[in-house]
Protein backbone atom coordinates (compact mmCIF):
# COMPACT_ATOMS: atom_id res chain seq x y z
CA UNK A 1 0.00 0.00 0.00
CA UNK A 2 2.38 2.21 -0.59
CA UNK A 3 -0.17 5.06 -1.99
CA UNK A 4 -1.35 5.02 1.66
CA UNK A 5 1.94 6.34 2.80
CA UNK A 6 2.30 9.20 0.85
CA UNK A 7 -0.29 10.91 1.74
CA UNK A 8 -2.30 11.97 5.04
CA UNK A 9 -5.61 10.67 6.15
CA UNK A 10 -8.31 13.10 6.61
CA UNK A 11 -7.94 11.96 10.42
CA UNK A 12 -4.71 13.08 10.04
CA UNK A 13 -5.11 16.59 8.84
CA UNK A 14 -5.48 18.29 11.89
CA UNK A 15 -5.69 21.75 10.57
CA UNK A 16 -8.17 20.79 7.99
CA UNK A 17 -10.30 19.41 11.11
CA UNK A 18 -10.36 22.80 12.63
CA UNK A 19 -10.77 25.11 9.78
CA UNK A 20 -13.16 22.97 7.24
CA UNK A 21 -10.50 22.43 4.54
CA UNK A 22 -10.22 18.84 4.26
CA UNK A 23 -12.97 18.77 1.37
CA UNK A 24 -10.70 21.38 -0.20
CA UNK A 25 -7.53 18.85 0.19
CA UNK A 26 -9.10 16.56 -2.24
CA UNK A 27 -12.44 18.49 -4.05
CA UNK A 28 -15.65 16.47 -5.30
CA UNK A 29 -18.64 18.60 -6.01
CA UNK A 30 -22.30 17.03 -4.67
CA UNK A 31 -23.07 17.25 -8.68
CA UNK A 32 -20.66 15.33 -9.54
CA UNK A 33 -20.97 12.74 -6.76
CA UNK A 34 -24.69 12.63 -7.84
CA UNK A 35 -25.99 9.14 -6.99
CA UNK A 36 -27.02 7.62 -3.68
CA UNK A 37 -30.42 8.49 -1.68
CA UNK A 38 -31.44 11.99 -2.66
CA UNK A 39 -33.32 12.71 0.61
CA UNK A 40 -29.77 11.91 2.45
CA UNK A 41 -28.11 15.23 1.13
CA UNK A 42 -30.62 17.43 2.72
CA UNK A 43 -29.07 18.26 5.93
CA UNK A 44 -31.71 20.08 7.38
CA UNK A 45 -33.87 18.42 10.02
CA UNK A 46 -35.71 16.80 7.30
CA UNK A 47 -32.52 15.20 5.74
CA UNK A 48 -30.74 14.37 9.18
CA UNK A 49 -34.22 12.64 9.82
CA UNK A 50 -33.61 9.96 7.04
CA UNK A 51 -30.24 9.24 8.90
CA UNK A 52 -31.02 6.03 10.96
CA UNK A 53 -27.88 8.19 13.34
CA UNK A 54 -30.39 10.58 13.72
CA UNK A 55 -33.34 8.87 14.63
CA UNK A 56 -36.15 9.68 17.09
CA UNK A 57 -33.95 13.13 17.50
CA UNK A 58 -36.10 16.20 17.95
CA UNK A 59 -36.40 19.30 15.38
CA UNK A 60 -34.86 21.39 17.78
CA UNK A 61 -32.21 19.25 17.48
CA UNK A 62 -32.13 18.55 14.37
CA UNK A 63 -31.70 21.93 13.59
CA UNK A 64 -29.06 22.41 16.19
CA UNK A 65 -26.52 19.81 14.58
CA UNK A 66 -27.47 20.80 11.12
CA UNK A 67 -25.69 24.16 11.95
CA UNK A 68 -22.59 22.92 13.16
CA UNK A 69 -21.64 19.40 11.38
CA UNK A 70 -18.91 19.38 9.13
CA UNK A 71 -19.34 18.23 5.44
CA UNK A 72 -16.44 16.59 3.20
CA UNK A 73 -16.26 15.56 -0.31
CA UNK A 74 -14.07 13.41 -1.39
CA UNK A 75 -12.72 12.09 -4.49
CA UNK A 76 -12.04 7.86 -5.10
CA UNK A 77 -8.61 6.73 -3.30
CA UNK A 78 -9.34 9.15 -0.40
CA UNK A 79 -8.20 7.68 2.79
CA UNK A 80 -10.47 8.84 5.69
CA UNK A 81 -8.57 7.02 8.28
CA UNK A 82 -6.02 4.68 8.74
CA UNK A 83 -5.73 1.59 10.77
CA UNK A 84 -4.16 1.75 14.53
CA UNK A 85 -4.46 6.15 14.15
CA UNK A 86 -5.93 7.50 16.72
CA UNK A 87 -9.10 9.51 16.23
CA UNK A 88 -11.73 11.53 17.97
CA UNK A 89 -14.93 11.58 15.65
CA UNK A 90 -17.13 9.86 13.16
CA UNK A 91 -18.70 10.02 9.82
CA UNK A 92 -22.17 9.60 8.16
CA UNK A 93 -22.10 8.30 4.42
CA UNK A 94 -24.15 10.88 2.40
CA UNK A 95 -22.93 10.11 -0.86
CA UNK A 96 -20.51 7.33 -2.72
CA UNK A 97 -18.96 3.96 -1.44
CA UNK A 98 -16.66 3.43 1.39
CA UNK A 99 -14.02 0.84 1.62
CA UNK A 100 -13.67 -0.61 4.69
CA UNK A 101 -10.36 -2.86 5.41
CA UNK A 102 -8.22 -4.50 7.86
CA UNK A 103 -5.17 -5.56 7.78
CA UNK A 104 -4.15 -9.31 7.64
CA UNK A 105 -0.78 -10.95 9.74
CA UNK A 106 1.43 -11.00 6.32
CA UNK A 107 0.31 -6.98 6.11
CA UNK A 108 -2.01 -7.08 3.51
CA UNK A 109 -5.03 -5.08 3.65
CA UNK A 110 -8.15 -7.07 3.16
CA UNK A 111 -11.40 -5.48 2.41
CA UNK A 112 -14.48 -6.71 5.13
CA UNK A 113 -17.27 -4.28 4.27
CA UNK A 114 -18.50 -1.70 1.76
CA UNK A 115 -20.47 1.18 3.26
CA UNK A 116 -23.11 3.14 1.45
CA UNK A 117 -25.49 6.23 2.02
CA UNK A 118 -26.64 6.15 5.63
CA UNK A 119 -24.40 3.80 7.23
CA UNK A 120 -21.82 5.27 9.47
CA UNK A 121 -18.35 4.56 10.95
CA UNK A 122 -15.58 5.76 13.43
CA UNK A 123 -17.80 5.27 16.20
CA UNK A 124 -15.95 2.64 17.88
CA UNK A 125 -12.85 5.17 18.81
CA UNK A 126 -15.06 7.71 19.72
CA UNK A 127 -16.54 5.10 22.21
CA UNK A 128 -13.79 3.88 23.50
CA UNK A 129 -10.98 6.17 22.88
CA UNK A 130 -8.68 3.25 21.30
CA UNK A 131 -6.76 3.54 18.01
CA UNK A 132 -8.67 3.50 14.55
CA UNK A 133 -9.41 -0.48 14.46
CA UNK A 134 -9.76 -0.90 10.18
CA UNK A 135 -9.24 1.58 7.18
CA UNK A 136 -11.48 3.31 5.51
CA UNK A 137 -11.10 4.58 1.99
CA UNK A 138 -13.39 5.89 -0.54
CA UNK A 139 -14.62 3.83 -3.34
CA UNK A 140 -16.33 6.63 -5.31
CA UNK A 141 -16.62 10.19 -5.24
CA UNK A 142 -18.38 10.32 -1.81
CA UNK A 143 -19.92 12.91 0.81
CA UNK A 144 -19.45 12.93 4.57
CA UNK A 145 -20.68 14.29 7.63
CA UNK A 146 -18.25 14.41 9.95
CA UNK A 147 -19.10 14.48 13.71
CA UNK A 148 -16.35 14.97 16.23
CA UNK A 149 -15.84 14.88 20.01
CA UNK A 150 -16.76 18.52 20.45
CA UNK A 151 -19.74 18.09 18.43
CA UNK A 152 -20.68 15.32 20.93
CA UNK A 153 -20.15 17.31 23.57
CA UNK A 154 -22.09 20.44 22.30
CA UNK A 155 -25.30 18.29 21.32
CA UNK A 156 -25.06 17.02 25.51
CA UNK A 157 -24.93 20.46 26.98
CA UNK A 158 -27.81 21.57 24.18
CA UNK A 159 -30.13 18.54 24.48
CA UNK A 160 -29.04 15.43 27.10
CA UNK A 161 -32.05 13.50 26.03
CA UNK A 162 -31.03 13.68 22.00
CA UNK A 163 -27.23 12.95 22.43
CA UNK A 164 -28.41 10.06 24.68
CA UNK A 165 -30.76 8.77 21.64
CA UNK A 166 -27.89 8.96 19.36
CA UNK A 167 -25.48 6.71 21.78
CA UNK A 168 -28.30 4.47 22.14
CA UNK A 169 -28.77 4.47 18.03
CA UNK A 170 -25.14 3.64 17.70
CA UNK A 171 -25.58 0.85 20.30
CA UNK A 172 -27.77 -0.43 18.20
CA UNK A 173 -26.10 -1.05 14.86
CA UNK A 174 -23.03 -2.50 16.86
CA UNK A 175 -25.29 -4.91 18.58
CA UNK A 176 -26.44 -5.92 15.07
CA UNK A 177 -23.00 -5.60 13.41
CA UNK A 178 -21.60 -8.44 16.14
CA UNK A 179 -24.53 -10.15 15.34
CA UNK A 180 -23.91 -10.42 11.94
CA UNK A 181 -20.01 -11.34 12.63
CA UNK A 182 -21.36 -13.75 15.10
CA UNK A 183 -23.02 -15.87 12.25
CA UNK A 184 -20.28 -15.43 9.87
CA UNK A 185 -17.61 -16.81 12.50
CA UNK A 186 -19.92 -19.47 13.06
CA UNK A 187 -20.11 -20.61 9.60
CA UNK A 188 -16.40 -20.12 8.84
CA UNK A 189 -15.47 -22.70 12.09
CA UNK A 190 -18.03 -25.19 10.74
CA UNK A 191 -16.47 -25.07 7.79
CA UNK A 192 -12.88 -25.56 8.96
CA UNK A 193 -14.19 -27.96 11.12
CA UNK A 194 -16.03 -30.30 8.49
CA UNK A 195 -12.99 -29.85 6.35
CA UNK A 196 -10.82 -31.30 8.97
CA UNK A 197 -13.08 -33.92 9.56
CA UNK A 198 -13.10 -35.31 5.94
CA UNK A 199 -9.61 -35.23 5.24
CA UNK A 200 -8.94 -37.10 8.29
CA UNK A 201 -11.48 -39.64 7.52
CA UNK A 202 -10.08 -43.08 6.51
CA UNK A 203 -11.81 -44.49 3.51
CA UNK A 204 -13.23 -47.56 3.79
CA UNK A 205 -10.95 -50.69 2.44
Amino acid sequence: MTESSRFPSVDESRGAEEHGSADKASPSSPKSAGFGDPALTDLGPTGLRNIGLFGALPDTALEHLATHLQVLDLDPGTYVFREGEQGSCMYVVLQGDMEVLKKAKSGTDIRVAVLGPGDWFGEMAVIDVQARSATVLSASPSRLIKIAAPDFDRLYRFDVKAYTLIVLNIAREMSRRLRVADGILVDLIANVVEGYAKSHTKAPT
